[in-house]
C-alpha cells in the first residue's frame, strides 16, 4: 500500500499489526480494513482494551504469569498443592493446564526454550527464580511440563540437571503429547491423560 492510497495512521495500524503471528502483510490490510468498518463495536472497544493492558498487566514476579494482580491469581488461590510445581514454556501452556483444570499444584513460567536457532540460551530464560523457589523449601516435585519439541525437551533435560541434588522428584509429562506436540494445541482429555502418566527423570 502506497502513501499516497492510505494515511499515515492506518499505514502506521497495518504495519504494528503485520507484526503479530500469523499476519503478513496482506492479512494485515484485510484485518486493519475489517476494523476501521466495525470501528464502534470493535476498534474503538479493542483500543481501550488493549490501553488497558498495556497499563495495568504485568509478569507474575512468583511464577511468570500475566495478570492484573500481584503476585497473580493462580498464585493467590487456595487450595492448591504447594509441594507441587509445573513448570510450562510460556503463559499459553499455563492457561491450557488451568482450562482442563486437572492439575491443581502450583506453576513455573521458564518464558521460552532454548534454541541455538533463535540465540536463546538458559540465562535468557526464568531457570534462576525457579532454584530459588525449590531451595526455598516445601517442593517435593517439580513436572516439567514443556513442549515435545527437540527444543522443549533439550530445555527440559537441562532444568533437571540444575535441580539434581536438590531433594526433589522431577518427572516429565507422559502419554497423550505426541512428538513435536505443544499443550495449548491439545484438547483437556489429552491434558489429563499426560498429567496422570507423568513419569520420572530416573
Amino acid at each position: 500500500m502506497s502513501q499516497r492510497s492510505a494515511g499515515p495512521e492506518i499505514l502506521r495500524l497495518i504495519e504494528l499489526m503485520s507484526r503479530l503471528p500469523g499476519f503478513g502483510p496482506r492479512s494485515a490490510r484485510r484485518a486493519a480494513l475489517f476494523l476501521l468498518k466495525q470501528r464502534d463495536t470493535l476498534l474503538l472497544p479493542l483500543a481501550e482494551a488493549m490501553s488497558d493492558a498495556g497499563h495495568r498487566i504485568e509478569k507474575c514476579s512468583v511464577c511468570g504469569n500475566y495478570d492484573t494482580l500481584q503476585p497473580c491469581a493462580v498464585c493467590q488461590s487456595g487450595g492448591r498443592d504447594e509441594g507441587l510445581i509445573c513448570v510450562v514454556e510460556d503463559v499459553p501452556d499455563l492457561w491450557a493446564l488451568e482450562r482442563g483444570g486437572s492439575y491443581k499444584g502450583r506453576y513455573h513460567v521458564l518464558g521460552g526454550v532454548m534454541s541455538a536457532v533463535d540465540g536463546v540460551t538458559p540465562d535468557d530464560l526464568n531457570i534462576p527464580s525457579l532454584i530459588s523457589r525449590v531451595d526455598a523449601g516445601g517442593i517435593r516435585e517439580v513436572i516439567l511440563a514443556l513442549n515435545a519439541t527437540f527444543e522443549g525437551q533439550n530445555t527440559a533435560h537441562y532444568v533437571a540437571d540444575q535441580l539434581a541434588g536438590k531433594g526433589v522428584q522431577i518427572t516429565y509429562l507422559a502419554h497423550g503429547v505426541p512428538v513435536g506436540g505443544e499443550l495449548d494445541h491439545l484438547d483437556d482429555g489429552t491434558l489429563a491423560a499426560a498429567l496422570r502418566a507423568r513419569r520420572s527423570s530416573e
